[in-house]
């Protein structure tokens, strides 16, 4: 199996830890609540799926009232792209996948704990990442096998970021610091204790989505991370159907 089949199938497998899923040949598609990003289907790295996986993943998405939302890895993006068009799906947006092996890690910079209390995580990741965020935080704290962490530079929480491992693959997600710390390496704290969670964790590859050209991508660089390729998001116009 190649390094983004193993990547693809980790967070297949993760994203049917949400809400109510189903199988629909390669895809994993799950919906949670009416307006949230995790409302999707994951292509989970082997084949190509088929004219009758696809009807079958948007009747379950009109079911629910949702747009047929697809993420695809770069690699798997030509085998999928002819049977997308003709079916109307367009790209609505890409984030890069970076990888980083688990060998050789530095040291964590500042004080960063594992959070057992879920709502707590959640609150302070909403307000990290603004208001609107709060339900899909609540809902990725309580996610199976979401691992929540903390930094507290001087006893104070300052940012939180989330890890989930599947097989050897360590996925860190769900990073946001606080308005009143940012610049003062809350991130890179954060990533690293990450890092090392993963790798204790059994992972030999941790990976992250980044939105390009962001502060957040510029944080995965400096800490080590490689550009490993694209997630690309489709999704088929409700009309379609």
């Amino acid at each position: 199996m190649e390094p983004w089949q193993r990547i693809a199938a980790a967070e297949a497998q993760a994203h049917a830890g949400f809400g109510t899923s189903k199988r629909f040949g390669p895809l994993v598609a799950a919906f949670v609540a009416p307006g949230l990003p995790l409302n999707t289907a994951w292509h989970d790295g082997t084949r190509v799926p088929d004219a009758t996986d696809l009807a079958a993943f948007e009747a379950f998405s009109a079911a629910h009232g949702v747009p047929a939302t697809l993420h695809v890895l770069s690699p798997a993006v030509p085998g999928l792209l002819p049977l997308l068009r003709g079916r109307d799906y367009a790209l609505e947006y890409v984030l890069h996948l970076y990888t980083h092996t688990l060998r050789t890690l530095p040291d964590v910079t500042l004080p960063v704990y594992e959070e057992p209390d879920a709502d707590a995580w959640a609150a302070l990741s909403a307000r990290g990442f603004g208001p609107g965020s709060e339900a899909v935080m609540q809902v990725v704290a309580h996610a199976p096998g979401t691992r929540r962490f903390v930094a507290r530079p001087g006893g104070v929480p300052a940012g939180s970021g989330a890890l989930g491992v599947k097989g050897d693959v360590g996925a860190l997600y769900g990073m946001s610091t606080l308005p009143e710390a940012r610049n003062r390496g809350v991130q890179a704290a954060l990533i690293v204790a990450r890092l090392h969670a993963a790798r204790a964790a059994g992972a030999t590859v941790a990976t992250v989505f980044t939105t390009p050209g962001t502060g957040s991508e510029r944080n995965v660089v400096r800490a080590g991370f490689s550009l490993g390729g694209m997630r690309l998001t489709f999704t088929q116009p409700v009309s379609t159907r």
